[in-house]
């Protein structure tokens, strides 16, 4: 089973995400909408993959990101950024803190579950 941890602040992201991935018995999901909630989730749940948007409410996506890179425990753990962003200097800088992908809002959500297919080998 692939442990997937969709941090966005956006419910409807988090419903999408629930909806079709819950359906899938390949996945369990959990979700939360803070960066704080992150750390904690990921440390309870340790997931294989981290669906995680840029712009959270309290810290941005790119300082959870980088804090995930520092625990060689979890190096393992895959991150796709998810953001409305359009400035590649800001995708770049997201990709320097350990994202493994980047995907733009709005997206096709079978095209991002191909996504985390490829990342983790399913």
């Amino acid at each position: 089973m692939t442990f997937v941890l969709v941090v966005d602040d956006d419910p409807q992201i988090l419903e999408v995400f629930t909806d079709l991935l819950g359906k899938d018995a390949r996945f369990e999901v959990r979700t939360c909408s803070t960066g704080y909630e992150a750390g904690m989730l990921t440390e309870a749940f340790r997931p294989h993959v981290i669906v995680l948007d840029y712009m959270l409410p309290d810290v941005n996506g790119n300082i959870v990101c980088r804090r995930l890179r520092e625990r060689d425990e979890l190096a393992g753990t895959k991150v796709i950024f998810v953001s409305g962003v359009v400035a590649q200097e800001e995708i770049n800088r997201l990709m320097d803190a350990g994202a493994d992908d980047f995907v733009r809002k709005p997206f096709d959500i079978r095209t991002f579950v191909s996504k985390i297919e490829a990342l983790v080998g399913l």
